[in-house]
């Protein structure tokens, strides 16, 4: 048996920084999680991180905090936005001092750029790679403070012992076996769900696993329905082009090449939050004026020395993927799966209702993003919550000296048989076939657009690969190195978390954010001003609502 004070499962941003917090508390903490640090998927995010510093413009907590709330389309929780938002700039200096270089202005101080729906230039930036950089910095003070990390370690389901989360079972991909790691405290950080969708940006590591073993655990989803399709990917792969791109001055093309974003948006154009670009490129596709189903990125009049300096990144993967130099031509986009807004119930500690369990990152849902995320916002979320959820998760460490919580032997014995079973399975579908089905289905019937017709279909769908997935067929039968089994575990998740989705979808009968119903036009605050829940109820989704936390802004009709 493995014993710590704390347990951070993830080892992205969130995990990591909020490992670092709870070993700075002067506690014992382990991370765990099933990739190297520096490959998670944070590692991928590209435009930067918002913090209202006010370096370019005049700028202020408060006017990020608006900001924030009316790009949520006001289902976000106040208080978190407020906390996120007042605690940013200090995160960013810190973050600056362990060693991350930022993008400098001519005066020295660090640049920021404008983002979508963004009152002010409030975006800090390292050139186009902003995710790549802070991994890395967050991982060498992993190091530096000497946390134990159980790398390649897959967490296959929480252990609650009396009602308490007394730890993490975990497989070990590299040598085989499964562990019991024991914790007074766990912090989920595994990210988001992406991989449920046929485009998206997301890593083949997004397969809503943290979410999964909440869910089971007795934790509510919240808002699960609202997954943010982010306008600018490359057709071939998914692959994101930063909205930095935009925040640059890029336009937006059609094939007659019009600016079309002149007509949803005449003031904010290309700068629009996510959710009206999405539409609006969609829209643009679906009527005919698109390149090939893809509409276009015009860098072209920003000029080689701008893109070589400040989008760097976006020029190599524009001529990796899609052949195309964005000096001399357009890059063509499409909107796919970025994020999910929903997740993990927790409170702006971190903590969920069942004690000794924590999650941040995009994994949690605080809500700081509610119906529509901002960019340059999930960065700041990770750092800001990961911190807090290890500086709370330690601090309960410290005081329950008394906890009794333990992972009982017939727990790992049941969790041996459940994986033995998978392992020893001569019969049934390879779980990429239902995977890449259910990512099919989802891209169409649960996309930018919904419908009740398609959204019953979907649900239906998820229902039959549900049952189909309890059959799986493991061509691998070693213990070594199986990724056949790693597979078949994704998938059992990415189906939980489509279920999830595809509910509260159905139920939600307005249009908000990035949930689009062209059945429910309008959105409805008198009835769907309200937090949707999804709990586990014998593996079934059952809906429940909580009311969003208002503090001060009431909601208002959005404008471009």
């Amino acid at each position: 048996m493995i014993r710590h004070d704390v347990v951070v499962v993830g080892a992205g941003c969130a995990g990591m920084r909020a490992a670092i917090e709870a070993k700075r508390a002067g506690v014992d903490v382990a991370v765990v999680s099933k990739l190297h640090p520096t490959r998670s998927h944070s590692g991928a995010a590209e435009g930067g991180i918002n913090a209202a510093l006010g370096n370019a413009t005049e700028d202020s907590p408060e006017s990020h905090t608006f900001d924030t709330v009316k790009g949520s389309d006001y289902l976000g929780d106040q208080d978190a936005i407020a906390v996120m938002c007042h605690e940013a700039p200090g995160d960013i200096y810190e973050l600056e001092h362990m060693g991350a270089i930022f993008t400098r202005g001519t005066d020295g101080r660090l640049a920021q750029r404008p983002f979508g729906a963004a009152g002010a230039p409030r975006t800090v930036y390292s050139a186009d790679i902003t995710g790549h950089v802070l991994i890395h910095v967050l991982y060498e003070q992993l190091l530096k403070h000497d946390v134990t990390v159980y790398e390649e370690f897959f967490a296959t389901q929480l252990v609650v012992d009396g009602g308490r989360c007394a730890g993490v079972l975990a497989w070990d991909i590299v040598r085989g076996g499964l562990h019991a790691i024991e914790a007074k405290h766990t912090i989920l950080a595994t990210g988001g769900m992406g991989r449920m969708y046929y485009g998206t940006t997301n890593a083949y590591a997004c397969t809503a696993d943290g979410m999964s073993l909440a869910w089971r655990a007795g934790v509510p989803l919240k808002d699960m329905e609202f997954m943010q399709f982010h306008p600018t990917t490359l057709k071939s792969n998914g692959v994101l082009i930063t909205e930095g791109c935009r925040g640059e001055g890029g336009y937006l093309r059609n094939a007659d090449g019009e600016r079309f974003m002149a007509s949803p948006a005449p003031n904010a154009m290309e700068l629009a939050s996510r959710d009206v670009v999405s539409r609006a490129e969609w829209v643009e596709i679906a009527e005919g004026r698109g390149v090939d189903g893809c509409v276009l990125l015009d860098l072209t009049h920003l000029g080689a020395k701008k893109i070589k300096s400040r989008l760097p990144g976006s020029r190599e993967l524009a001529i990796d993927y899609a052949g195309v130099d964005p000096i001399d031509e357009p890059i063509p986009v499409r909107p796919g799966a970025h994020y999910q807004m929903g997740g993990v119930d927790v409170d702006i500690w971190g903590e969920t209702i069942v004690p000794g369990l924590f999650a941040a990152g995009e994994v949690a849902c605080v809500s700081v993003h509610g119906a529509n995320r901002l960019g340059g916002n999930s960065l700041m979320e990770t750092i800001t919550f990961g911190r807090r959820a290890g500086q709370a998760a330690a601090e309960r460490a410290r005081e329950e000296v008394d906890v009794h919580a333990r992972i009982d032997r017939a727990a790992v014995r049941d969790e041996e048989r459940r994986l033995e079973g998978i392992l020893t399975s001569t019969e049934g579908e390879r779980p990429w076939e239902i995977r890449d089905e259910l990512a099919r289905t989802m891209y169409d019937k649960a996309g930018v657009f919904r419908t009740e017709s398609a959204l019953l279909e979907c649900r239906e769908k998820v229902a039959e690969l549900r049952e189909r997935a309890r059959r799986l067929r493991i061509d691998d039968k070693g213990t070594r190195f199986n990724t056949d089994l790693m597979s078949a575990l994704e998938l059992h998740s990415l189906l939980e978390g489509a279920d999830c989705l595809v509910t509260g979808a159905l139920a939600r009968q307005e249009s908000r954010g990035a949930h689009s119903r062209l059945d429910y036009t309008e959105r409805d605050d008198e009835r769907w001003m309200k937090h949707t829940l999804t709990w586990y109820d014998r593996g079934e989704v059952r809906l429940d609502y909580k009311p969003v936390t208002v503090t001060k802004y009431q909601p208002l009709v959005r404008s471009y």
